[in-house]
């Protein structure tokens, strides 16, 4: 393979704070003993990173200047912070703040905020669980930093958006994301990852931690609509605190290449995690999630469900793991993936794992994979309704429940046309094939 890792550190060498430093040399040096998986890496089985090997070059300060308004975002009214190819637009955001929440870019954080920052990063990633962390951090001179304190509640959602232009043809992002959650306190989050109708090939290594408190309340939404050749392999890794609850919601439209790694560790107890996704490939793209539930601690609960429509000759991974751990006792979990194949070129590999070392549990994991039903669709055709408008509603049906369990009212209104409309054009691009 190409050597990725100098094209990268050298394609993402930008001025970082002095506070920041440290933790670059310590990312160039766990990155440098860092082998790339390969398709014998069972984590890896199913997804290829060949679309790495590329030169990779970093974006071009023009970037922050880019037209993007022809890229469709949720309008949520509350904090906003946009970034363009990585750089900040303070043009686009809206910084104003209610009290309670801290929200700061690392280039901009003071003595005190870069010491908070510098002890919570990385605490919430469990060792070895993202291979591409060490790149993050020797790439990372920029990032969020989202506080909340100790009971208070937002009531608006905070937005960051990442946002991809065409002005690069390969262009490498380094994106981080650092929310803590004091005692008591409650917070929406939403981010979104969009590329223009032109972008070119972006490699987008994003990572977010989510570190809640006792009693803490978290929803968190992430929406990855970027299309095209966008390369993004990102993390969202959590750690729950007694009594807490993190409530997230995943959306994955195709492109060339999504890896996901979602990683919840309950260490407190009483907490809980409710964690809904939806990915949605067709053409030849892949979209690979792979989730952990770490119950570590006893008398918690997650409840997890995804769903997959796979259309044209695309290609979903799904692999679910809930971890018990001996000290876990009373702990219930649900983890549940349903898979829809809209063409018999399409392909799913989906893998629901149960590790339980303690007996005082309730467990269930379930995995299925179907196709349009043909005798709902004779029905509904029999009905007066068009095929392509039969998929739609059908396809649309079998991921309803999770958009309608959406709690943010205006993260519903975008989501309901920006999902008919996809599947308004795959079944036109797969009518032929079914």
């Amino acid at each position: 393979m190409v050597d990725f890792m100098q094209q990268a550190l050298t394609a993402a060498a930008t001025a970082a704070p002095a506070w920041l430093q440290d933790i670059q040399v310590r990312g160039r040096d766990a990155w440098k003993d860092t082998r790339l998986p390969t398709r014998k890496t069972e984590a890896w089985k199913y997804t290829s990173l060949q679309v790495l090997q590329q030169s990779f070059s970093a974006p071009n300060r023009e970037a922050a200047k880019a037209d993007v308004s022809d890229i469709n975002l949720p309008q949520l009214g509350g904090p906003t912070l946009v970034f363009t190819d990585g750089l900040f637009r303070a043009e686009l955001s809206a910084t104003e703040l209610p009290a309670g929440l801290t929200l700061v870019r690392f280039a901009d954080a003071n003595p005190a905020e870069a010491e908070q920052i510098r002890a919570a990063l990385g605490s919430a990633m469990l060792p070895g669980r993202h291979v591409f962390a060490p790149l993050n951090e020797a790439t990372l001179a920029d990032g969020v930093f989202l506080r909340v304190a100790a009971d208070a509640v937002i009531a608006e959602p905070v937005h960051i958006v990442w946002l991809t232009t065409g002005q690069h043809e390969t262009i490498s992002i380094t994106q981080r994301l650092l929310v803590t959650l004091g005692a008591n306190s409650q917070a929406t989050l939403v981010e979104t990852f969009a590329n223009t109708a032109t972008g070119g090939t972006a490699f987008t290594n994003g990572i977010t931690e989510l570190l809640l408190d006792r009693g803490a309340r978290l929803h968190h939404y992430r929406l990855q609509l970027e299309q095209g050749d966008a390369v993004h392999i990102g993390g969202v890794h959590a750690r729950l605190g007694a009594d807490s609850l993190l409530s997230g919601f995943h959306l994955a439209l195709g492109s060339a290449l999504k890896r996901i790694d979602l990683v919840v560790d309950h260490q407190g107890p009483g907490a809980h995690c409710d964690l809904d996704g939806i990915y949605l490939p067709r053409g030849t793209e892949t979209v690979d999630y792979h989730t952990c539930i770490e119950h570590s601690v006893p008398h918690c609960t997650s409840r997890e469900r995804f769903r997959g429509i796979i259309a044209d000759e695309a290609t979903a991974v799904f692999n679910g793991r809930i971890h018990i751990h001996p000290d876990a006792q009373k702990t219930r979990a649900e983890l549940s993936n349903k898979n829809l194949l809209t063409s018999n070129k399409a392909e799913i590999n989906t893998k629901p794992e149960l590790e339980i070392y303690a007996d005082d549990v309730q467990c269930a994991h379930g995995a299925t994979v179907a196709q349009l039903d043909p005798l709902t669709l004779h029905y509904l055709r029999t009905r007066g309704v068009h095929r392509d408008e039969a998929e739609v509603m059908l396809s649309y049906g079998f991921i309803n429940e999770l958009v309608e369990a959406v709690a943010e009212p205006a993260l519903q209104e975008f989501l309901k046309p920006l999902l008919a409309n996809r599947f308004a054009r795959e079944t036109r691009l797969t009518r032929h094939i079914l």
